[in-house]
């Protein structure tokens, strides 16, 4: 009978660690269901290319491309605005959703006029999409242009 008082606190003590590792445990769990980002609906971008190199281009041309995507994600793609770093950078997309599982193309006009040299533009694509801003990102090589004699 010595032995009885020392076991149940020994008991007690391994109950309460037991519980109080238990208590952490379902802590963790809920903190991360909190944590974890909603992403049953979403749209989402999947372009074909993010970046163009137009090559050399000469002082004055207008030169343009189109960045093909689809919406890959469940829920209608909105664009709401594309943002270009210089005026000589002239984006257009399309102003309707673009659904679930369909394409769309934004297109990328780059005017070399007051230009010269390496040349870097990024456009960034303000959306619902699941990503946040998507940025896409165009170069060009402005030659100067040609003297005649």
């Amino acid at each position: 009978m010595v032995y009885k008082q020392p076991m149940r606190k020994y008991q007690k003590k391994i109950a309460r660690t037991f519980c109080f590792i238990l208590v952490i445990f379902w802590s963790n769990i809920q903190a991360q269901k909190v944590n974890e980002p909603d992403t049953t609906d979403f749209a989402q971008f999947d372009f074909e290319l993010t970046e163009y190199d137009f090559g050399d281009v000469n002082q004055g041309e207008t030169v343009e491309h189109f960045f093909d995507f689809k919406n890959s994600g469940n829920i209608p793609l909105i664009i709401q605005n594309v943002l270009t770093t210089c005026g000589c950078t002239a984006p257009e997309w399309p102003k309707q959703p673009i659904q679930a599982g369909e394409s769309g193309q934004i297109k990328i006009a780059f005017d070399s006029s007051s230009k010269i040299g390496r040349q870097n533009k990024v456009i960034t694509i303000r959306s619902n999409a699941h990503e946040g801003d998507f940025r896409l990102r165009i170069s060009a090589m402005v030659l100067p242009p040609k003297k005649h004699n």
